[in-house]
């Protein structure tokens, strides 16, 4: 397969308290997941950087095991509102459950954001591979199969609902009186498995046609989704083969779906950890690793794997364990790293508190660089969605020593040349009535 483009696509990640679980705790580090004015400096810095968009994450449980950037947070959709009033041009991407959601309220909510920004709005499509029923009077959590069925059906009525009007359904006449053209409002009337939906939707069709879809499941379930309607894929890849092996798999099933595979995305998670030398850069992460507190990393990867493993012996490798019904692309990447890497649990839970699976790049500015052009020249990436261990110098590190490099060699823009968040990604804007 040949590139699909030319220029890397960049999102930040943010975790207010920064994505190392110690993050928090380095030396000059700010931190605060309610801090709206921490959040919008690291917004505007990336706008400043021209990064394609924002991302934040959701979950929708919370307990004393969490780390600190999960303990508590902001709902995602609110706060991108509140961002798009203080921001122009950068993508703002949330996460919103279609196992916890209702495909109406949904497709209004970022129908609506996407016209408050004026084009900048995207899903992340999750099926919540957490049990949150107890928080919904939902009965069980769905197991796999089933949240990837429902997810399937309810984007396909989301997109629906986002086509309840033609794009010239406005009128305004005042000679006539004719405010809206009713002929060009369209009900939905989707009778399915999951779910029954009248429509319209009260919103007409916002400055993208559809907000941008994002999707970040990799296992097998996921893959199909995303195929078949991301636009955008953010997965964990610890190494280049592996990595690549993903991107080929993914297009392939584009393909198969007759979508073109430029329009659909894959942009892995990377923590750059950036030192003026190497050693320097080294003993920056091993600081942060040294904090870990390995009870809260042990429940985590307990968490992640849906096997409690904090009577196992932390220096050997993890048993064979079967994958749960909730995570399975994330616990068969842990499990990946300990069988086929060698990597003892004691291992495996520093490296899930330093980065839950992605993948850490220790170096100079150049090491990084030279890494990220390595996977996208390579077919392993379209750009990256990048995770700094703390804010804001992991932030402003990336961006004053790396991003100079990448404008070098061509591969990142040096200004916005589009204004919505599909001119940024270089993807169409959806005609009337579906993609």
């Amino acid at each position: 397969m040949s590139r699909i483009q030319q220029h890397m696509r960049l999102g930040l990640f943010i975790q207010a308290a920064g994505h190392h679980a110690s993050g928090w705790r380095y030396p000059g580090a700010q931190s605060g997941s309610e801090n709206f004015n921490l959040i919008r400096r690291l917004t505007e810095s990336a706008e400043r950087a021209c990064f394609d968009l924002v991302f934040f994450g959701d979950k929708l449980v919370t307990g004393p095991q969490e780390p600190p950037s999960m303990i508590v947070r902001f709902e995602p959709l609110t706060l991108l509102g509140a961002l798009a009033m203080v921001t122009e041009r950068i993508g703002l991407v949330a996460t919103a459950s279609t196992t916890y959601g209702e495909p109406f309220t949904i497709a209004r909510q970022f129908g609506t954001l996407d016209h408050l920004s004026g084009g900048r709005a995207g899903w992340n499509v999750v099926t919540t591979g957490y049990d949150s029923a107890a928080n919904f009077t939902l009965g069980n959590h769905p197991d796999h199969e089933q949240r990837y069925a429902v997810a399937e059906e309810f984007v396909d009525v989301v997109r629906g609902l986002w086509d309840s009007f033609e794009d010239d359904a406005y009128v305004r006449d005042a000679e006539t009186g004719v405010y809206l053209d009713t002929a060009k409002m369209h009900r939905l009337d989707h009778q399915g498995r999951f779910f029954n939906i009248a429509g319209p939707l009260n919103l007409t069709r916002s400055p993208q046609g559809h907000p941008v879809l994002v999707q970040a499941g990799s296992s097998g379930p996921g893959m199909a989704l995303a195929s078949r309607i991301a636009e955008v894929v953010f997965t964990a890849q610890q190494d280049l083969h592996s990595a690549q092996q993903f991107y080929r798999d993914l297009k392939r099933q584009v393909v198969e779906h007759g979508r073109d595979p430029a329009h659909c995305l894959v942009m892995p998670g990377i923590m750059p950890i950036i030192g003026r030398t190497r050693e320097e850069a080294l003993a920056h992460f091993e600081r942060l690793q040294q904090w870990n507190d390995l009870d809260a990393a042990l429940a985590l990867v307990s968490d992640r794997l849906g096997h409690d493993v904090r009577g196992l012996d932390l220096d050997r490798p993890l048993p064979d364990l079967t994958l749960p019904q909730n995570m399975r692309s994330r616990a068969q990447l842990l499990l990946d790293m300990s069988h086929k890497d060698g990597l003892t649990l004691r291992q495996v839970c520093h490296l899930a508190a330093g980065a839950r699976g992605h993948r850490i790049v220790v170096g100079t500015a150049h090491q990084v660089a030279d890494e990220m052009i390595a996977w996208f020249e390579g077919e392993a990436a379209d750009g990256f969605n990048l995770m700094p261990a703390h804010f804001p110098e992991g932030l402003d590190a990336f961006v004053e020593g790396v991003l100079p490099i990448l404008r070098r060699h061509g591969l990142f823009r040096e200004c916005y040349t589009g204004h919505t968040l599909r001119e940024h990604l270089g993807l169409p804007r959806p005609a009337d009535f579906g993609l």
